[in-house]
């Protein structure tokens, strides 16, 4: 194989390559599309890059500060999870779909618009009252909401006198 015809089948992998990835990058954005069609936002805010961040802290209700954590370096990692998750949470999904989310978002974007989940609001109520923000002890499941004392079965009887 001389030097030409290797060069003519690295050209051919790299445009076999660009189409493929420009076709994950349409099924991404179209996925995307329509989870912001989903809560009432307008699908083309997907394609606008700083204006879609701003639209998916709408969506899941988190002030605009967080655009600041957005965009700063390393930083915006790990905001970036929580926005995945808090995402998956207001439509009713689990940690488990926002690591899909993370890990493979061409498929699990796609997934959440065209598939039968349904917009339940900023965060879904913070994953029904046991998530970020939520004040420990409101939760009925926390051991420190219990009076002290056996509540189930009430002695009536006073203490023995010595």
């Amino acid at each position: 194989m001389n030097e030409y015809e290797s060069s003519g089948i690295a050209a051919g992998i790299g445009v076999v390559g660009g189409i493929i990835y420009l076709a994950i990058i349409v099924i991404f954005i179209a996925g995307m599309w329509k989870v912001f069609e989903k809560a009432g936002k307008p699908g083309w805010a997907a394609i606008i890059p700083i204006y879609n961040l701003i639209i998916l802290l709408e969506i899941v209700g988190k002030p605009m500060i967080w655009i600041l954590w957005l965009i700063i370096p390393c930083v915006n990692i790990v905001f970036a999870i929580w926005l995945y998750n808090l995402v998956s949470k207001s439509f009713g999904k689990s940690e488990g779909f926002t690591i899909g989310l993370v890990i493979f978002p061409f498929i699990f974007w796609p997934i959440l618009g065209f598939g039968s989940a349904t917009y339940l609001g900023p965060s879904a109520a913070e994953a029904q009252n046991g998530g970020f923000g939520n004040n420990p002890f409101n939760n009925p499941n926390n051991p420190f909401n219990k009076p002290f004392g056996n509540q189930d079965t009430p002695n009536d009887t006073p203490p023995p006198v010595v």
